[in-house]
């Protein structure tokens, strides 16, 4: 048998992630270690970073600098930058990582399943035929096959030519 480990999703699956450092995404644009943090691009009204809890590799994240979960009232220009950059991403993932189909979506609110639903952001997660199996389902694991380092690497030098 073979064991795949992914030891940085340990605190996030048992709920030990800390409440009280403020909001990630508004930490993660404040930060200016754009590797270290996995920011791929920084546009005027948003950024471009890889979801640090990912559901397939390349599990992208586009995030407005403003700290909100108004969709309704989003800015003009912030919700087209962000439509702008998630067409962006997905052109780049198909060019390096040759996805059959993609994810694309908000969970506003808790309910929807918001797992920060003080600050709006758009998923775009890559999929490949037959990237699902029983793990999830039976054995409440989700295997990735690629180390999110790797990834950012692969994916880095596509956004810095934006």
């Amino acid at each position: 048998m073979e064991i795949k480990w992914t030891p940085w999703r340990g605190q996030f699956v048992k709920g030990e992630t800390p409440k009280d450092a403020g909001c990630v995404l508004c930490v993660k644009h404040e930060e200016s270690n754009d590797a270290a943090n996995h920011v791929l691009y920084r546009g005027q009204f948003s950024y471009v970073l890889m979801n640090l809890y990912p559901y397939n590799p390349g599990h992208l994240m586009i995030v407005p600098y403003t700290h909100t979960n108004d969709f309704a009232n989003l800015p003009a220009a912030t919700a087209a930058e962000i439509m702008h950059l998630t067409q962006r991403s997905a052109t780049i993932l198909s060019t390096v990582m040759n996805p059959h189909g993609y994810n694309l979506g908000m969970n506003l609110g808790k309910p929807a399943g918001a797992g920060i639903d003080e600050h709006l952001h758009m998923h775009i997660v890559p999929r490949w035929n037959g990237d699902t199996n029983f793990m999830p389902l039976i054995g409440g694991v989700k295997l990735i096959p690629e180390a999110m380092d790797d990834t950012y690497a692969a994916l880095v030098g596509h956004f810095q030519a934006l």
